[in-house]
């Protein structure tokens, strides 16, 4: 039995590393396709780049590993039950449930581990990466130059391209005033735009140009005529090809302080959440009700209503008899304006506070949202095996035919589900417990009712079965 057990288990650790492997990869890629226009023409460093990748990688194993789970279970049962491994087992007195007690076991444990890095690790890699993320956008070198206008944000130059047909710049005009006793006017037919590679310097390839540069010489120098005023000595270069060189050392990757962007729901743990959502509530909860009191402060009727004033203070409170001007009269038409000037700024503070107060539930939402998901995660690690492994068993096929394509559509219906759920939290049509457990909890039954089939060798993809069951029941 200890030899069927490491059998099963190297029989599934390999698919499930190749396809875990795979899945990162297509991750990776997605993310990159998704940031490229913040990456391009940064002129990052290589370790950068590395270590985005790293945090990255971090933040997607939670939604690689179910798609490998599910895969790899489909191929481990695939693969028995085609070379009739399977059916020898199960011939030999073991049922289906023994046969893959080795493989829960390890999908156990891997759920318990993705549990704990989802909600030690993953806060922590979300948290570098967004600030990483963050400072590469704010990285300002891909956009310091913007054809059709005069492109100011490199300090002491100004520049105005045009974009070429071939993928370069054309007229392009290059004012340098980095020098306060040079004026450096460049001019070229067209040009490219290259970074070093530590991104520190510009370099623009500019071809048949010139240079015009003007020397700004101080009044006391000789070149100042009284009668002329300030003379301004100049020189003029041709070029076929030079290259331009532009200092970008304030346009390095900066890093911020982390501390930042610690306080969003993707960079704690569930305790910390749990902690954060009691302490938002508690703040709802005093917000709303001082709120309401300075509300009841500015009119009379409720501070005389007020269960906190006592009978004998209501009583001293002079009650005057109020004569009602006539309609026509200017006093009645400046009380209406006044009261409806207040009854509008009143509505103003109001609706600014009911805005407020939605940011606050929209931000306790969030909070349960990632909550429940971290939790949600783990379970559907186990039921995403309970559905590939029967599916395996029952249609016999293993390797990365078949199984790749059934696995694609069930992860594609989990990741659907999901997003539904996700999708009807934010809308407030359900709960986030609800929104966040609704794939798993569609997913269990159709676990079952595999898991059935699979252990009755029951045909359940068998059309000649079905055909049969239909008919007998128009019978």
């Amino acid at each position: 039995m200890k030899r069927l057990y490491l059998f099963s288990i190297r029989s599934f650790i390999g698919p499930f590393i190749i396809t875990f492997c795979i899945s990162m990869f297509m991750l990776i890629m997605q993310f990159f396709w998704k940031y490229v226009d913040d990456l391009m023409g940064k002129g990052l460093e290589f370790t950068v780049i590395l270590e985005l990748i790293f945090y990255v990688s971090a933040t997607l194993i939670p939604l690689a590993l179910p798609l490998a789970i599910l895969l790899s279970s489909i191929m481990t049962l695939g693969n028995l039950a085609e070379h009739n491994e399977l059916t020898a087992l199960k011939s030999s007195g073991l049922s289906l449930f023994k046969i893959i007690k080795p493989l829960f076991v390890v999908v156990i444990f891997i759920a318990l581990a993705t549990f704990y890095f989802s909600n030690y690790v993953i806060p922590v890699a979300n948290l570098k990466m967004r600030a990483l993320i963050y400072d590469i956008q704010e990285t300002k070198i891909a956009k310091i130059i913007t054809p059709g206008t005069y492109s100011t944000e490199i300090e002491g130059y100004a520049i105005k391209v045009e974009n070429n047909e071939k993928g370069g710049f054309k007229n392009i005009v290059i004012h340098d005033h980095s020098n306060p006793n040079i004026n450096k006017t460049v001019k070229a037919a067209e040009g490219e735009m290259y970074n070093s590679v530590n991104g520190a310097v510009l370099y623009l390839n500019l071809k048949k140009g010139n240079v015009l540069e003007e020397l700004a010489i101080n009044q006391d120098e000789n070149f100042e005529s009284k009668s002329r005023g300030r003379y301004y000595p100049s020189r003029r270069i041709s070029f076929d090809n030079a290259v331009y060189q532009i200092d970008l050392t304030g346009f390095k990757l900066n890093r911020s302080d982390e501390d930042l962007f610690k306080n969003s729901f993707e960079m704690l743990n569930v305790f910390q959440m749990d902690h954060a959502i009691d302490s938002i509530k508690k703040q709802n909860i005093s917000i709303i009700e001082n709120f309401v009191t300075s509300l009841k402060n500015d009119h009379p009727f409720f501070q005389i209503k007020s269960p906190i004033t006592s009978p004998s203070i209501r009583d001293t409170i002079p009650i005057k008899a109020v004569n009602i001007p006539d309609k026509k009269s200017y006093s009645y038409k400046a009380a209406l304006e006044s009261t409806i000037s207040k009854l509008r700024k009143m509505k103003e503070v109001v609706v600014g506070q009911q805005s407020f107060i939605h940011s606050i539930n929209t931000n306790i939402k969030l909070y349960k949202i990632e909550y429940h998901r971290k939790f949600a995660l783990t379970f559907a690690i186990i039921v995403l095996f309970f559905v590939g492994a029967p599916l395996g068993a029952i249609i016999k096929k293993g390797g990365f035919g078949a199984p790749v394509v059934i696995a694609c559509l069930l992860f594609m219906i989990y990741f659907v589900l999901t997003e539904l759920g996700e999708g009807l939290v934010n809308a407030n049509t359900a709960s986030p417990i609800i929104g966040m457990w609704l794939a798993t909890f569609t997913l269990l039954p159709v676990a079952y009712l595999l898991m059935r089939s699979a252990a009755l060798d029951s045909k359940v993809f068998d059309l000649d079965a079905w055909g049969k069951f239909f008919k007998r029941k128009k019978q």
